[in-house]
């Protein structure tokens, strides 16, 4: 009787111990599992040099999403960007997407300034007005070259 309380009380230790490190999981791997707090948008960019998936879409200095995909349009050469944007952020049609770097060599990240139009950008509309990334050595060679 004793035995099977002490195994009873152990499998139970060891069951919560498991859904603990799950949730830590999630957590930490910043997942979504429920809830649908989030939508899509695409943004078209001539260039998105050193920007990666995962990259932080900014407004106002405020985290507000993810880079959600990187990939070539084939039929106009340039990137497509889909942005996971917060559902409790509203952009509008004329929002300015641009490519910025956190710091003099950091990571890439995207700044959404928002614009004075009242139409809504809905899910999986695409951002218009784009600013592609600042290519530092595109401009020193053609400093260096004498292209300037």
């Amino acid at each position: 009787m004793k035995k099977a309380s002490i195994e009873t009380a152990v499998g139970l230790f060891v069951l919560i111990g498991i859904l603990c490190v799950g949730y830590l999981t999630v957590k930490l791997g910043k997942m979504e599992i429920l809830g649908k707090d989030y939508y899509s948008v695409d943004a078209q960019f001539d260039s998105v040099t050193g920007l990666k998936v995962g990259a932080n879409v900014e407004m106002a200095g405020v985290p507000i999403g993810k880079v959600e995909a990187i990939a070539l349009d084939p039929e106009r050469q340039v990137a497509r960007v889909r942005l996971k944007i917060q559902s409790s952020v509203v952009l509008t049609d004329d929002t300015i997407a641009s490519v910025k770097t956190a710091g003099m060599i950091g990571d890439k990240y995207i700044k959404l300034s928002p614009g004075g139009s009242d139409l809504v950008l809905k899910a999986g509309d695409t951002i218009i007005e784009t600013e592609s990334a600042l290519d530092l050595e595109e401009l020193i060679s053609k400093y260096v070259f004498g292209g300037l």
